[in-house]
């Protein structure tokens, strides 16, 4: 392929998408430049108003429109009694998707110890705003069986330990090391059924 500065950084760009490597990405650029009016035109417009439009709430770090409220926790036609934390917003798929949880859901955007990612920067004080404002009963704790994971967990239950709230945590059918996105349905209904009250960290 002759080096054009714009396909080469179209490349680059794609290649750092989860599970893409540089073949993949040159492979996909082809399949874009050869298909320009009914992929390429069409997708960068798609993109262009992602960008002006689409942002993260503030307040329990979903996605949104800039024209409208937060659907997940400015939605006035449904209350509940249960919030599901979880690390980003492709967890907050997986568990919609399956049909295992109803309640609202507060997105961290993160793990404390994750590369870059300081405890200021996630969304636990709007977590415990939110607790304290919707009178939630329990707090699911669905972040990863990682190190990270198991951190942000227990730093969120010493943040919760003002509210009357009882915080939990996924159980079983979670493996060690496992990350929410990538469990079957299955896996994460037995997780959820059997998940635990959080204990303080005796370490």
């Amino acid at each position: 392929m002759q080096n054009i500065n714009e396909i080469e950084d179209l490349i680059k760009l794609i290649s750092k998408l989860p599970g893409l490597g540089p073949k993949s990405a040159k492979r996909i650029v082809l399949k874009l430049i050869n298909n320009r009016d009914e992929l390429v035109k069409p997708m960068a417009n798609t993109l262009a108003q992602v960008y002006k439009n689409v942002i993260r709430c503030n307040s329990c770090g979903s996605l949104r429109s800039n024209k409208d409220g937060c659907l997940n926790c400015e939605n006035t036609s449904a209350k509940f009694s249960k919030i599901c934390v979880v690390e980003d917003i492709a967890d907050q798929w997986s568990i919609k998707n399956a049909n295992i949880f109803n309640g609202y859901f507060h997105i961290l955007g993160g793990t404390i110890s994750s590369a870059g990612q300081r405890k200021e920067d996630l969304l636990i004080n709007s977590l415990v705003e939110r607790v304290n404002r919707e009178k939630i009963d329990e707090v699911i704790l669905a972040t990863s069986a990682t190190v990270e994971g198991q951190t942000t967990a227990y730093y969120i239950k010493d943040s919760l330990k003002n509210t009357d709230a009882k915080v939990t945590r996924l159980a079983q059918g979670l493996p060690v090391g496992g990350e929410i996105e990538s469990l079957d349905d299955g896996t994460l209904y037995s997780a959820f059924k059997n998940r635990s009250k959080l204990n303080p960290n005796t370490d």
